[in-house]
């Protein structure tokens, strides 16, 4: 299949010295470094969030069965946008 791609001439360049150097097209360089990358991709174990949790038995009884607005919303009360309410 043929495509057309914009490559920096100077990343084509040292592209170009390469593959004459090590006694291949450009076209083997360019699928090689396609197939690596696509490859580490799909060995890369997948991410895992750490456990950032902080000493404690998890939410207040206050918050055990509340919805994530009901918390929400008693961190970040609405405060007017207009008038002398503080």
């Amino acid at each position: 299949m043929k495509t057309t791609v914009e490559i920096s001439p100077s990343l084509i360049a040292e592209a170009r010295r390469y593959a004459q150097a090590e006694h291949m097209t450009l076209k083997a360089l360019i699928e090689m470094g396609l197939r690596r990358v696509l490859e580490d991709k799909k060995n890369r174990p997948a991410f895992k969030l750490r456990d950032g949790s902080f000493r404690g038995g998890g939410l207040v009884p206050e918050f055990q069965n509340v919805s994530w607005e009901q918390i929400r919303d008693a961190i970040y009360p609405v405060k007017p946008l207009y008038g002398n309410d503080k």
